[in-house]
């Protein structure tokens, strides 16, 4: 079975159930590991934060690219603009996600099956110029449910526990914590990591 992607616009309140009715989360971009020089293999690389004044972020752009993000409960979607003078590949097998415990793991895009989101996933091509719009899915995340009402399943980005009859204490284990993912680009043959960080910001009541 084939699963539609959906890229909503502005889609950044990430749903979760508490001990009691639904919270949100308040996610921002905070910061990107990005290449010091996009034309070196593995050359040195500069982190920038996207952090200011409590604002959130969903927005990175340098010399090579323009990166808009939209966090959704269970998946991120992105548009990606190639504004080098050069045809961009984003290999989607060193794709990595990285929960909140700091584990690492696959992702899936737009296009690829459920039953086989542990194969091999072709690069995806952006000419100079062009855009690509597509979604990420840790594959960690799916799992199979069995029996009349049963199918794929996709897991929460977030899923804390939060006491709502001790609200205000129980969200500030939840503020700060981040997932992030390994993007690499490959740009005239030279491969560079690009890693996006998203942080908690706010945890806020339903």
């Amino acid at each position: 079975m084939k699963r539609c992607f959906f890229i909503a616009a502005m889609a950044l309140s990430l749903g979760s159930c508490g001990f009691g009715p639904a919270v949100s989360y308040k996610v921002g971009l905070s910061n990107v590991e990005a290449p010091a020089d996009a034309k070196r293999q593995y050359g040195q690389t500069k982190i920038v934060s996207l952090e200011k004044e409590g604002k959130t972020n969903y927005r990175y752009e340098d010399d090579y690219l323009d990166v808009t993000w939209y966090v959704g409960r269970t998946q991120l979607a992105f548009g990606l603009k190639n504004k080098s003078g050069h045809s961009i590949k984003i290999p989607w097998d060193d794709v990595v996600y990285i929960n909140v415990n700091g584990q690492s793991g696959r992702v899936m895009h737009s296009g690829v099956k459920y039953i086989d989101r542990n194969s091999s996933q072709p690069a995806s091509v952006v000419p100079k110029g062009a855009s690509l719009n597509d979604v990420i899915i840790p594959t960690d995340n799916i799992y199979y449910v069995s029996g009349k009402y049963g199918g794929w399943r996709e897991l929460d980005l977030f899923n804390f526990k939060i006491d709502l009859s001790n609200f205000d204490i129980s969200k500030q284990a939840v503020v700060g914590q981040s997932i992030r993912i390994l993007l690499p680009v490959v740009m005239e043959d030279v491969k560079n990591e690009y890693v996006f960080e998203f942080k908690i910001q706010d945890v806020l009541k339903q």
